[in-house]
């Protein structure tokens, strides 16, 4: 059926402008055509689909097994979306951008998953549909009083082949090339990463993101000073309290609890052996067996200056105080003892990855939380988050900046919370010690940090 007039519609996504016969269709008459052009390499440039209305064609479009147009109309209503054309590593393949006021989100489909994707899309309630080919234009808008118009209009875009999306992220230790240490530590073999092995590849990389982001490993040595600075340096120390004399010295790293050090031997090899820092590390551990085994790493990787130490954390005495302290997921209060170890040492950063926490599970009592403690799984992870935030206010008592921050997915360890803290950049000490006093009062608890770092 033809309205038998001609005037311009204007699409304002590309801003093209058409000078054909405006026709009344049905909606399956262009739904077919879109998804004919979606699928097809040597026509499809661009779909968009704009001018969103609460109107719903839910009822006769198949649901997306990906999206779920009821839902997201219910909570976040798209204002756009954009299909596209990439270039996975599999082949050819459709990305769809859903663009809100707030939020933006890509999803990655096959050529074959059109049809449904298409139709999810369109039950959103987009009123203007722009969809550029290599050989025309279509534009198609729906009236308030729900009719659909279409219009045709010459090419706007040229078609060109899709750009690669599967691009490789910036990573400390890049998967594509050989690395002594990842080699050694059976993370890659012959140059690449181990498919078993590539959560804790991910894992090492953004701990060393997080780690050469960090003051200590950003500052200036005193060989870069002038004999002026360096004569006046008791006098005017740099920024954290650091002397410039010290930042000559090797920047040294104790690794509490440091079990078979993997991630921290990581940590020694991008500092040093990639960014040319002078580290000196030391490993300390209880137990003899993985100080034994964290040695046979340390002896293939022919680090014969890498110091393993079997002791108690509390009993360990460095020669030479360190600027770092690590705790990678040492076993309840031991945590406790590296942080309170790192704080006498006077340590610039302390970086701690708490692992099983148990000491508060049982002394957490609210009455007004019986609802949320009375069950064990969530009990368990209260505990945990009240731990874990007495120690980061602990931390600002002592004068740090304090931070607990989630260093990878928790779909690769649940361990996977770290609280960073970096010396002489905390809060004012007494509104540090308000804090903390309110937490302590709304818990009546006496954490081992508290005892441990003196706070009583």
């Amino acid at each position: 059926m033809s309205t038998g007039s001609y005037f311009p519609f204007v699409c304002s996504d590309c801003l093209c402008l058409s000078v054909d016969k405006i026709r009344i269709i049905s909606r399956m008459e262009y739904l077919d055509e879109i998804i004919a052009a979606v699928q097809s390499p040597e026509r499809f440039i661009r779909a968009t689909f704009s001018d969103f209305e609460r109107v719903s064609f839910a009822s006769e479009s198949a649901a997306s097994p990906r999206f779920n147009p009821q839902q997201a109309q219910a909570e976040t209503p798209w204002l756009k979306v954009t299909i596209r054309p990439i270039l996975l590593a599999q082949g050819r393949a459709l990305q769809a951008i859903f663009q809100g006021d707030r939020r933006q989100e890509a999803h990655n489909f096959p050529p074959e998953e059109a049809p449904a994707q298409v139709a999810a899309i369109l039950a959103l309630g987009f009123r203007r549909i722009s969809l550029q080919c290599a050989d025309g234009d279509l534009h198609v808008r729906i009236t308030r009083k729900g009719k659909t118009l279409l219009s045709r209009g010459r090419p706007s875009a040229t078609l060109a082949p899709p750009e690669p999306h599967d691009r490789e992220k910036e990573r400390p230790l890049p998967a594509g090339e050989p690395d002594d240490f990842l080699e050694s530590a059976g993370v890659m073999r012959k140059g690449k990463v181990l498919p078993s092995m590539f959560d804790k590849y991910r894992q090492i990389n953004q701990f060393l993101t997080l780690l050469g982001h960090a003051e200590v490993f950003n500052t200036v040595g005193a060989q870069h000073l002038s004999a002026e600075a360096l004569a006046k340096a008791d006098a005017a120390p740099l920024p954290g309290g650091v002397s410039p004399k010290r930042l000559d010295a090797p920047i040294h790293i104790v690794d509490c609890g440091c079990g078979r050090a993997l991630l921290t031997f990581a940590a020694y090899h991008f500092l040093k052996e990639k960014r040319g820092l002078p580290v000196r590390l030391t490993g300390v551990d209880y137990d003899a067996d993985v100080i034994r085994a964290a040695g046979q790493l340390r002896d293939r990787l022919g680090w014969g200056e890498v110091e393993l130490v079997q002791s108690r954390v509390s009993d360990y005495q460095p020669a030479i105080p360190p600027r770092v302290v690590l705790s990678l997921h040492a076993c309840d209060t031991a945590t406790d003892e590296a942080i309170a170890q790192g704080v006498k040492w006077g340590a610039e950063l302390i970086l701690c990855a708490p692992c099983c926490q148990h000491e508060l599970h049982k002394k957490i009592e609210r009455p007004e939380l019986r609802a949320i403690l009375r069950h064990g799984i969530l009990r368990e992870r209260t505990a945990d988050i009240v731990t874990d935030a007495f120690r980061a206010a602990a931390l600002r008592v002592m004068g740090y900046s304090a931070e607990v921050i989630e260093f990878i997915d928790p779909d690769h360890t649940a361990k996977n919370l770290l609280i960073r803290a970096e010396k002489g950049r905390g809060p004012r000490h007494a509104e540090a010690l308000a804090e903390y006093a309110a937490l302590k009062k709304f818990w009546s608890i006496k954490p081992s940090i508290e005892v441990m770092l003196g706070l009583t």
